[in-house]
């Protein structure tokens, strides 16, 4: 009975996050419209490159593809900090957590609400990159299953934990939630292998999951086979990260309700 209920407020919770996002067109068109921008400029640089060097030409898709991949995990993280975040601009929180909700249920309703989100802003820009440019994400074939199911788990760790920051120290820090994902762009190797970067920032490298992920996306592409060390690689990094970031979050929402943070939010 103590499961049934606790999926049902996991239920609750993620319908009001939906019905949130349904009722405002203006939220539905932006989750599409800048992953769709990102593909349309993109697609055309790819292309005046293709033109101008024979390399850019063998590997046409490859910077599409690294810039779809790179939007879901910035999506799926933002998926999770934002739906947060409207609770906290709302003063909401105090609210919810006089009714019987759990904290790890509230993790996994922004979980479920950050596939939600992420789907609505790449599913058209696949379907545009198909549309201008005649490549397909679709054609990495299962390799993009495990591509999308670590970038996802390593944006909502980078999510979980930016949100609970945000709830101990306040709104005024808000700006992590888009600050921090771009720290690590460089050290995930999105449009360059890791053999590229000095070496010890590629120890860095290989400590992020999306390092293991681009690497793996190259290797599908440009040798037509998915390694399986990168990927073991990614899975488990992705563990560990989700794990800490869930972590996190429960332990910044233990310190804010003692200290009286779900009731005061403020900047």
């Amino acid at each position: 009975m103590t499961a049934l209920l606790s999926l049902e407020r996991i239920w609750a919770l993620s319908l009001r996050y939906t019905y949130l996002l349904r009722g405002s067109w203006p939220r539905i068109l932006e989750l599409a419209y800048w992953p769709a921008m990102q593909i349309v400029l993109w697609g055309f640089i790819t292309l005046f490159l293709r033109e101008q060097s024979s390399i850019v030409a063998q590997a046409f898709g490859v910077l599409l593809a690294a810039v779809m991949l790179w939007d879901l995990m910035f999506r799926g993280q933002l998926g999770v900090s934002v739906s947060f975040f409207e609770e906290m601009w709302s003063r909401n929180l105090g609210n919810l957590f006089v009714s019987p909700l759990r904290p790890w249920e509230m993790i996994a309703a922004l979980l479920f609400m950050s596939l939600v989100r992420t789907l609505i802003g790449m599913l058209p820009a696949t379907g545009l990159a198909v549309v201008f440019f005649g490549f397909s994400i679709y054609s990495l074939g299962w390799a993009l299953v495990a591509f999308f199911v670590n970038l996802m788990a390593f944006g909502w760790a980078i999510g979980l934990a930016v949100s609970g920051l945000v709830l101990r120290v306040g709104l005024g820090a808000e700006t992590l939630a888009w600050a921090l994902i771009f720290a690590i762009a460089p050290v995930s190797c999105v449009y360059y292998p890791v053999a590229v970067l000095p070496e010890w920032l590629q120890w860095i490298a290989w400590a992020m999951p999306p390092a293991y992920v681009f690497e793996g996306m190259r290797g599908v592409m440009l040798d037509g086979h998915l390694r399986a060390d990168l990927l073991l690689g990614a899975i488990g990094l992705n563990i560990l990260y989700l794990g800490a970031g869930c972590v996190a979050f429960l332990l910044f929402f233990r310190s804010g309700r003692i200290n009286g943070k779900l009731l005061q939010i403020g900047e």
